[in-house]
């Protein structure tokens, strides 16, 4: 089953350069709403392999891209196509919400 790639300063712009609609999770250790929604996060990696990309960025470790973003609340996730930020989610929701979401970008 696949599993959300690891983002960080060095490598997101080609992440969010795929083909693919991309969710990324912005998050954090210390985060109790981020530590809820990251097994949402796991399962959506194997349920759209193929259709979209799931990444995480752990805000502590990549400043750069977090900074980037404006990301201030954690956990944040943004939905990117073509390289554009098309929604956005801040703090822990149910996984039918983002998977709502990815489903309007994958069509």
């Amino acid at each position: 089953m696949a599993k959300p790639i690891e983002i960080t300063d060095a490598n997101y712009s080609e992440v969010l350069a795929s083909d693919l609609p991309v969710l990324v999770d912005f998050w954090a250790e210390w985060c109790g709403p981020c530590k809820m929604i990251g097994p949402v996060v796991e399962q959506l990696a194997g349920e759209y392999e193929g259709k979209a990309v799931i990444a995480k960025v752990d805000v502590d470790n990549n400043p750069e891209i977090s900074a980037k973003y404006g990301i201030r609340s954690i956990p944040t996730l943004l939905i990117f196509k073509n390289n554009e930020i098309v929604d956005k989610q801040i703090g822990a929701v149910p996984k039918a919400v983002l998977a709502k979401k990815l489903d309007a970008q994958v069509a």
